[in-house]
């Protein structure tokens, strides 16, 4: 267990939102002790006494479940040091007396490569760890990049690529649901279901974050990380365990599996759309070439869909479809499992017969089962549900990705080669859409999206 932690970029959205929170989360929970050291560095000029305030105010505002005096003795021992993460001699400033250490890198994905190699030439300790959030690269060609990089520097088992989704109940219920229950997993293949829709629709707008998402868009920032994971789960063989090695091996199976996109197919199986101005609820939203810090000639999307097919046995013939998108009208962010129509129905129906849905949903955290059986007229059917909420997680999906970096458990973690092929499965897509293939549909903030 390692208890130095050292979060590079450390006075940035990430770290006030959610890595101070998941600190004081742990510390809570007792999962840290008082030998856990933090040391935050940035690139702002301030001194350990402004960052342990402004660390208890972001405390405060994103952790104000936690005891205050959990949150302020986490904003109490944080010792703050200004440095530019891609000077070896600041970095090693930086790290220090910490023998191994945790380096969180909560950094824009295209410093990863100056800061890996400053951590390099820096000398880190035997046994310490790097952390590194979504996207992993660019492209595929700086992915491949990056992890050469990271393999000089200490060996893949040190590698932490976070991708909070992993950590959350639902999304484990993924596997727990199917895995644990002998109702489901005969089932679980192609011949049973139809179509798999992996959504993740937001209400909520650019919301300030233009300096990162222009330059990113929906189907980097969403699609190619967290939804291509929640299909790997989704989609994947039993484990032999949920060991690292055994977890991981499935899930890279899964993307291997993917079907090749090019050419009329992508036309035919992608959709883009950019939000125009709208209204959401009592909020007039402007367009998304309208927001603060936009620049129009990226044409930057802010919904992608890619429908997927696997070439493997469990499922030739079910589709699947993943979806993210800003500005729409309601929220929706679930794994839906659609099975096929039973063979031939002897009841009285009318041909209008939904199939069973079994629904994760992923915020709030739900399991849901649509059922079809008799209603109050004798043989004529009627839809049935059975859902329940998830009891609230020990600790929040931050906390137990801190937790299993500092155990060292990288089972929540994403291998090198399976960062690489999930930019394998998004790459032509990206090619695609540069050459306008594939047209920028306009959709107004607070519609369900671009017209099919």
């Amino acid at each position: 267990m390692i208890d130095r932690l050292a979060i590079f970029g450390a006075t940035g959205d990430l770290t006030a939102r959610y890595l101070l929170p998941a600190v004081a989360a742990l510390h809570a929970s007792g999962g840290i002790g008082d030998a856990f050291q933090l040391i935050a560095a940035g690139r702002d000029d301030w001194s350990s006494s402004e960052f342990r305030d402004w660390a208890a105010a972001q405390l405060a505002r994103h952790g104000a479940d936690l005891p205050a005096a959990t949150r302020a003795a986490v904003a109490a021992a944080v010792t703050y040091r200004h440095a530019d993460v891609t000077d070896p001699a600041r970095v090693a400033e930086v790290i220090a007396g910490f023998e191994p250490v945790a380096c969180y890198l909560a950094l824009p994905p295209a410093v990863f490569p100056g800061a890996v190699s400053a951590l390099h030439d820096a000398g880190l300790p035997e046994g310490s760890r790097i952390v590194l959030e979504k996207p992993f690269g660019e492209d595929l060609g700086s992915a491949v990049e990056l992890n050469r990089l990271l393999a000089d520097t200490v060996p893949e088992w040190a590698v932490f690529r976070v991708d909070h989704f992993l950590a959350m109940t639902t999304v484990q219920n993924l596997l727990g649901t199917r895995l644990a229950n002998r109702v489901f997993e005969p089932l679980w293949n192609s011949a049973h279901i139809a179509e798999i829709d992996i959504l993740w629709d937001e209400s909520l707008a650019l919301e300030g974050r233009a300096g990162y998402y222009d330059g990113v868009g929906a189907l980097k920032d969403m699609l190619q990380s967290h939804l291509l994971q929640l299909l790997c789960l989704v989609a994947m063989e039993p484990p032999i365990s949920l060991s690292e090695r055994d977890l991981r091996d499935r899930k890279v199976d899964v993307l291997r599996s993917i079907r090749p996109l090019a050419g009329d197919d992508i036309v035919r199986s992608t959709r883009r759309g950019r939000y125009t101005a709208g209204r959401i609820g009592d909020r007039e939203v402007p367009a998304y070439v309208d927001e603060d810090g936009v620049d129009p000639a990226h044409r930057t999307e802010t919904l992608a869909e890619i429908e997927l097919r696997l070439d493997n046995w469990r499922w030739p013939d079910t589709v699947f479809r993943l979806r993210t998108g800003k500005a729409l009208r309601r929220e929706r962010k679930e794994v839906a499992v659609r099975f096929r129509h039973v063979p031939h129905l002897p009841f009285a129906h009318d041909g209008d017969e939904a199939p069973n849905l079994l629904t994760f949903g992923l915020e709030p955290e739900s399991v849901s089962l649509e059922l079809t059986g008799i209603g109050p007229r004798p043989q004529a059917l009627t839809p049935m549900s059975l859902a329940v909420r998830l009891q609230a997680p020990e600790l929040p999906a931050y906390g137990q990705l801190l937790r299993s970096v500092l155990s060292g458990d990288s089972a929540l973690a994403i291998r090198g080669d399976e960062a690489e092929e999930s930019w394998r499965v998004v790459t032509p897509v990206l090619e695609a859409w540069a050459k306008d293939a594939v047209p920028l549909q306009d959709y107004p903030a607070g519609s369900d999206g671009p017209a099919r």
